[in-house]
């Protein structure tokens, strides 16, 4: 069988993915409405990462029958995504800092830890698939750093009733940026080490920039 044929596993994978993608979608929504009335950057800059990732996993839903070269390519769009996400979150964190902000705790909290439960649950769905290529293991990551910035949400969430200060949420969201800065270099340095692993080549420190 060839490599673009539909092998035995994808359609695991094709029906996985449809669960993870939708699963993201709504939780964007979920994360724009509520950082809307919430005033919150953290939310927001959830909401943009869940769409980003929503649209990575339609990627790797047109990936999985493709060639390897191609599940590469969609893997950098997606690790090139995050970084350009990351970008956008810090420039509104700068923008709320100057104009101040009043972001809502409880919301802030509430939304976190329905969106844990669904990041759990897709991260949960992913890892039970067998032979995980590179765009499934963007997927992966993608879903991991969810669960970590919900996590920090809930925290900043915390302070931000207590205090009624708005930095512990630009704080969050400016570290939900640097997660997805981190995950987007991680999944581009991936997709490079694929094109050694399928040449049999071996990487070299700074190769990188010449493919």
């Amino acid at each position: 069988m060839s490599e673009t044929d539909l092998d035995l596993g994808s359609a695991e994978k094709r029906r996985t993915l449809w669960i993870v993608l939708w699963l993201n979608v709504a939780i964007a929504v979920g994360f724009f409405v509520t950082g809307a009335i919430g005033d919150s950057n953290a939310l927001i800059a959830n909401g943009l990462d869940n769409t980003s990732d929503a649209v990575v996993y339609g990627l790797s839903l047109l990936a999985l029958t493709r060639s390897r070269v191609w599940k590469r390519g969609a893997a950098r769009v997606s690790g090139l995504m995050l970084l350009i996400f990351a970008g956008g979150v810090v420039l509104d964190a700068i923008r709320r800092f100057l104009e101040g902000s009043e972001p809502a705790g409880v919301m802030m909290m509430a939304m976190a830890a329905v969106a844990a439960v669904v990041n759990l649950l897709s991260l949960h769905l992913l890892k039970k698939l067998q032979n995980r290529d590179v765009n499934l293991r963007a997927a992966t990551t993608f879903s991991f750093n969810d669960f970590v910035a919900n996590g920090g949400i809930i925290v900043a969430g915390v302070v931000v009733l207590f205090t009624g200060a708005n930095w512990p949420d630009l704080v969050v969201g400016i570290a939900v940026a640097c997660i997805a800065v981190y995950g987007g270099i991680d999944i581009l340095r991936d997709a490079h080490m694929d094109t050694h692993d399928e040449a049999g080549t071996e990487h070299r420190t700074g190769d990188e920039f010449g493919r």
